[in-house]
């Protein structure tokens, strides 16, 4: 019975988090019958995605025009116009939150007749390719001003105000400064590549959007509906939090088999924050440590495998290579930086002298295992599909959410059947536990849907001709460096994830400054691979969720630990020091990217010597190792993470031919500082 308060105890507090959050984003909860509008649009969405991966053949830009269309109808549905209420008679439906307004009732409507009008007059528009007659440009622009409204009240001004700055540029080019001089368009060009096109709206983004991203996060949603969830974070509990610092460790794990499948820093606070930050703050964390240490390890969890905050498949389309090579090339820096955060967790906890939590504090590993392995088979059938017979992402998350559904449905019968209970209750209970996730899986799709057709916009100007002047105005900036350009680059990846989800940086970025990485450094003689660059702006958009004044990530984690958002953000990001430097590591060492790298074997020494630099690191910026570090101890373990992270560099200097054995040298000197800090009293940290 104990057991059972505890769950309905634990249930009740994230229903009052996700309250919480839904209030905070400003959605409507409207009363009456117009309640059930949302709810059946987002089940016949995710109803469409599951038709497409089974029986229904469809054009891709039908695919991509209903896609838009569903989630434009949901926005102004259930986003009103304004987040604060309005008290001026007349205007308050800008503001209402607990009824649909009649004026956003025909918005939704006319919103998603535009994103279909595409397949409405699909031959007509292909026979005036270039030439769009008036209702083309009616409904084209109406179609990027609702879209940039939608994206506005979902994911806030800041990609509308981009996307509006780069068309006015396309209009503007010819009067501007001989610098930023570019041709310009006619409105006629505008409409057609941005919102009859492929090239646009309609482009790669919302395509793998459509295709591969709603599978992947229905498959989180519903996992979540299913219970999973909190079966990761018991887990996690149960295995690490008897150790020093056990609640952090438990959250790091935590968070990494949730960012696996959620792809989500905000959603990863929210889910395992809820429960970790309390038990970091009872053993001794202060708040702010408690709810950074979360923040980062939320971050990571986007870093991981196989989702990575859904811009895993949008990198595979961009840079033409299969998903698989992406999550290779991904692998060693991913999990290299985790493995880094769960021991800086350790010298942290060791730096401030804590404990773990007593036995009868925890939740029995066994019982919990027995009572979630369950959840744990859609995943590993995930990693099965996409790593072993390698089939398409999409077909691997249709094979998972069917497995997961049928747990879903059989998971209360059987523990009523078990443990004595109402079998027509269970029953009802799976039904809706299904049809919930599906619900909840179609409400989290709409910001990735909203994001990646508006980035969308920006990627189609970039398109008309901007991608050459672009690399020529960071060529000039950077004045042909590489370190400088990579600089700016990360610097703008950064600014630009303050405002906007990471999904929508990655593709803003992307079509950006990916290619001018590679156009750049090529002139200058050095080759950076494609992928590399793709990777490179990838984690520096991932890295501005924690990135202060605006990290939403730190905001989420700050009102769950009652900090201060901003030194939260501050103390973050000083964790995710090590993330940040491993972008410009694996830029001039490839390697980490296995590119090139066909023997198991040698990948995983690669892995292992990467573990071992990221470890170097987090001490120095920690200060701490066994005990305290001093001054020369310090600098040691920064010449151990640069040798480790650039051996080959280290190799060329002294002289040595082969640079896989500059490995060895700084693996000598990470045992001499370890050495040194026995010899001073230090204890090898058995938990780490």
């Amino acid at each position: 019975m104990v057991h059972q308060d505890k769950t309905v105890s634990d249930e009740g507090l994230v229903a009052a988090q996700r309250l919480k959050e839904e209030e905070e984003l400003g959605l409507r909860r409207p009363q009456g019958p117009m309640r059930y509008a949302v709810p059946v649009i987002a089940l016949c969405w995710s109803l469409f995605q599951l038709s497409l991966s089974s029986w229904l053949l469809l054009d891709s830009t039908y695919i991509r025009s209903i896609h838009l269309a569903f989630g434009l109808a949901i926005v102004f549905l259930s986003y009103p116009t304004l987040k604060r209420d309005v008290t001026i008679p007349g205007l308050r439906w800008l503001g209402e939150k607990h009824t649909i307004p009649w004026p956003d009732l025909i918005i939704a409507l006319l919103a998603a007749g535009a994103a279909l009008y595409i397949v409405f007059d699909y031959e007509g528009i292909a026979n005036r390719v270039g030439r769009p007659n008036t209702r083309d440009l009616v409904i084209g622009i109406f179609l990027v001003v609702v879209l940039l409204d939608a994206a506005r009240r979902v994911i806030g001004p800041a990609l509308p105000v981009i996307a509006i700055v780069f068309t006015c540029y396309a209009f503007f080019g010819p009067y501007m400064p001989d610098f930023l001089a570019f041709k310009g368009v006619s409105i006629e060009r505008y409409v057609s590549q941005i919102s009859l096109t492929t090239e646009g709206i309609f482009g790669i983004p919302i395509g793998v959007s459509a295709r591969i991203v709603f599978l992947f996060v229905l498959l989180g949603s519903m996992l979540d509906k299913a219970g999973a969830g909190k079966f990761f974070i018991d887990l996690s509990m149960s295995l690490l939090g008897r150790f020093k610092g056990g609640p952090a460790k438990a959250a790091v794990l935590a968070s990494g088999m949730t960012g696996m499948v959620s792809g989500s820093s905000i959603a990863n606070v929210v889910t395992t924050g809820t429960f970790t930050i309390p038990l970091m703050k009872k053993v001794g964390y202060p708040p702010k440590k408690a709810a950074a240490i979360e923040v980062a390890v939320s971050t990571n969890g986007q870093l991981m495998p196989p989702i990575m905050g859904a811009a895993a498949f949008i990198i595979a389309e961009y840079v033409n290579v299969a998903y698989i090579e992406v999550i290779k090339a991904a692998a060693i820096p991913a999990f290299a930086s985790y493995f880094a955060l769960f021991y800086l967790t350790h010298l942290e906890a060791s730096k401030l002298g804590m404990k773990g939590l007593s036995k009868a504090d925890l939740p029995q590993f066994s019982l919990v295992l027995r009572n979630g392995l369950h959840y744990l088979v859609p995943i590993l059938l995930l990693l099965y599909e996409l790593i072993i017979p390698r089939h398409s992402p999409d077909l691997a998350a249709y094979r998972a959410i069917l497995v997961l559904a049928g747990i879903m449905a059989f998971q209360h019968p059987i523990k009523a059947r078990i443990w004595g209970g109402d079998m027509g209750e269970a029953w009802r209970k799976g039904f809706f536990d299904i049809v919930n996730g599906m619900i909840a899986g179609a409400r989290n799709m709409v910001s990735v849907a909203v994001a990646t057709a508006a980035a969308g916009i920006i990627v189609g100007v970039v398109t008309m001709g901007l991608g050459g002047l672009i690399t020529n105005i960071i060529d000039t900036l950077s004045q042909g460096n590489i370190f400088l350009m990579l600089l700016i680059t990360a610097i703008a990846s950064l600014i630009l994830g303050m405002g906007l989800p990471t999904t929508a940086n990655y593709i803003v970025m992307a079509s950006l400054t990916a290619p001018a990485l590679v156009t750049i450094a090529h002139g200058q003689g050095f080759i950076v691979p494609l992928i590399a660059a793709h990777l490179f702006v990838f984690y520096f958009g991932i890295l501005a969720d924690d990135t202060p004044p605006v990290g939403l990530a730190a905001y989420a984690a700050s009102a769950i630990a009652r900090s201060d958002p901003i030194p939260t953000g501050i103390q973050g990001f000083m964790y995710d020091i090590r993330t940040a430097v491993l972008p410009f590591m694996f830029i001039f060492n490839t390697d980490m990217l296995l590119i090139g790298i066909d023997s198991f074997p040698l990948a995983i020494y690669i892995f292992f010597m990467t573990c071992i630099g990221a470890f170097a690191f987090a001490a120095a910026t920690q200060g701490w190792f066994l005990i305290r570090l001093r001054w020369y101890e310090l600098l040691l373990l920064l010449g151990v993470a640069a040798i480790m992270f650039r051996p080959g560099f280290f190799a060329h200097y002294v002289g040595i031919d082969n640079h896989y054995l500059s490995y060895l040298v700084g693996l000598a000197l990470y045992g001499g500082v370890m050495a040194l800090q026995k010899l001073r009293g230090g204890k090898t940290p058995s938990a780490a």
